[in-house]
């Protein structure tokens, strides 16, 4: 009886090991919409984050540009910013700009590691 309660035992913590080792973090994302004056989507848009170095944590410095898909978005993968700050570190702070021939707009955003994290930017008139 006392080496089965034993088995049992160890067959429960080996199974809850198993069970914490494989749980995956989700991924860091940045969505970024872009919308012109009249409130639309805009596809082929060149968007641009860059980290501020003067918020409060500063940012690394950090660029990225991608062009909007045709639903209108820009999808940063932000796994190798994180994975370049320290674990404590989990927050970043980014100016975004858009831009479309002559069209442009701006916005700010804090991005989070792990999470997705969405700024829509208008086109000014």
């Amino acid at each position: 009886m006392n080496k089965m309660v034993r088995n049992m035992g160890y067959f429960s913590l080996i199974s809850i090991l198993l069970v914490l080792s494989s749980c995956k973090k989700d991924p860091s994302i940045l969505k970024v919409f872009v919308r012109s004056t009249n409130n639309e989507l805009v596809s082929n848009a060149k968007v641009v984050i860059i980290g501020d170095v003067n918020s409060d944590p500063a940012t690394p410095e950090y660029v990225d540009t991608v062009q909007t898909n045709t639903s209108g978005f820009a999808y940063f993968d932000m796994e190798e910013f994180f994975s370049k700050l320290g674990k404590k570190e989990t927050t970043g702070y980014f100016d975004v700009l858009a831009k479309k021939d002559t069209d442009q707009g701006s916005g700010y955003i804090r991005c989070r590691a792990h999470i997705t994290n969405v700024l829509t930017v208008y086109f000014e008139p």
